[in-house]
């Protein structure tokens, strides 16, 4: 079973704590982890760890959804690691001071068709910063000349009374406060108390037009070597990630971690579920809140996890399977974080698990409705118990936790078209999606 668990740099790795029930959001029906709504048998989960130096941090075994049988077959005892530990990846040349629009000029990469990839890592180092927690360090992307820094939630959720500091690329540190913190997504925004003249925002791309074989680097902080950059390509896309939040023991040898925090003792009970962006670029820890970018050195994702074996194996580095979370999906949270302090998400209301359905005399994955709450977008739209839902807008569902992230990467009151098998028969509802109850 693939699993997820947060490592920090100095730290020899440690075994992922079991299975953890995640509670339910306050006024709505207790849910399964990484499901939508109430109802359905726990799917395996991640719990926080420890990224920091001696400190507790994020520990997780919350397994990798969808491809969780070809991830099985290739670790005998696989674990998603925190990517906490190091520095980001931007992008270079914003068209405006604020990176939380795409900007059409962005770093030159490219000569012809062959990527340079020197002239990206030039273009993008002073876009990346250390964040350091206490004894623990993380990474991010500056976003703005107003020293806005998005990184992972598990980076910053340990800051407690040591408070926070972030470093730029000219070895430059600033004290910085916590502007906002989006658990369910593991994303922080920052805010240096001191901003320097020369702030260099990253570029951020568009997440929406990758394709699998895209060229990618990882730009980062792994085990405390500053300004490291791999290569590598785009696996895989939508691939789903499930970790939660849990008071751990220690972590692990630095690693990106389980989507879900990098940072050092966090606070329990919640449930990241992410869609993400799958590459081979080598991602250690120390790489969380890093960036991935493209060719041309725009921002394509937030990295935060790794597949890793497990720490009975003696190797807790990159075998190739990192994860990061789409900029497209980053930069709408970065963008409500800043400007209220906190995110909201999409709510369909059901209760969700993982099965099987039997279409056109063939068998395919789906995420099978438990229970519908009531006065949810998921009872307007006719959805019952026992659906089996294969597609949302055309896009084919594998599993609960798949339909979980789809939906979390949309905005509350889009309207979406779920293809659902029902006794045999296949038909489509239209929903209007709620706004997710708040977690506290």
């Amino acid at each position: 079973m693939t699993q997820t668990t947060d490592l920090h740099p100095d730290q020899a790795p440690t075994s992922p704590f079991g299975p953890a029930a995640v509670p339910a959001a306050p006024d709505a029906p207790p849910t399964a982890p990484g499901h939508d709504g109430p109802g359905g048998p726990p799917a395996p989960v991640a719990r926080r760890g420890d990224d920091r130096h001696g400190r507790p941090g994020w520990l997780g075994v919350g397994a990798v959804a969808t491809g969780a049988a070809v991830l099985s077959s290739l670790l005998t005892a696989g674990v998603v690691t925190w990517a906490d530990g190091s520095g980001d990846g931007g992008a270079g040349t914003p068209a405006t001071t604020s990176a939380l629009s795409s900007s059409a000029s962005s770093a030159t990469g490219t000569s012809g068709t062959t990527t340079t990839w020197a002239g990206v890592a030039a273009a993008v180092e002073p876009s990346v910063v250390t964040v350091a927690v206490q004894d623990g360090e993380g990474s991010g992307v500056v976003l703005d000349t107003s020293g806005h820094i998005l990184t992972n939630y598990h980076v910053v959720s340990g800051a407690g009374s040591g408070g926070i500091s972030v470093t730029l690329s000219n070895g430059r540190t600033y004290p910085a406060t916590v502007v906002g913190t989006d658990p369910t997504t593991d994303l922080a925004v920052l805010k240096l108390s001191t901003v320097p003249s020369g702030l260099k925002p990253a570029t951020l791309g568009n997440s929406s037009s990758l394709q699998v074989g895209d060229a990618v680097m990882a730009v980062g902080n792994p085990l405390g070597l500053s300004d490291t950059v791999t290569t590598g390509i785009i696996s895989a896309l939508d691939r789903p990630v499930s970790t939660s939040g849990g008071q751990g023991g220690q972590g692990g040898q630095g690693g990106l971690g389980g989507l879900g925090g990098l940072g050092g003792a966090t606070t329990s009970g919640t449930q990241v579920v992410t869609n993400a962006i799958q590459t081979d670029a080598a991602v250690n820890p120390g790489n969380s809140g890093g960036a991935l970018v493209d060719a041309q050195g725009r921002v394509i994702g937030i990295t935060s996890s790794i597949a890793s074996l497990s720490s009975g194996s003696g190797q807790s580095g990159s075998i190739g399977l990192g994860f990061a979370i789409p900029i497209d999906q980053a930069k709408t949270i970065a963008q409500e974080l800043i400007s209220s302090g906190h995110a909201t998400h999409a709510y369909l209301g059901v209760s969700l698990r993982n099965g099987t359905v039997t279409v056109d005399g063939a068998q395919r994955a789906a995420a099978v409705v438990g229970q519908v709450s009531s006065g949810t977008a998921a009872q307007r739209a006719g959805l019952r118990a026992g659906d089996a839902i294969v597609a949302i807008d055309g896009r084919t569902i594998s599993g609960a936790d798949n339909l979980v992230g789809t939906i979390r990467a949309l905005r509350p009151d889009a309207t979406v078209q779920l293809t659902v098998i029902r006794s045999g028969s296949s038909q489509t509802l239209s929903a209007t999606l709620g706004t997710a109850p708040s977690a506290g």
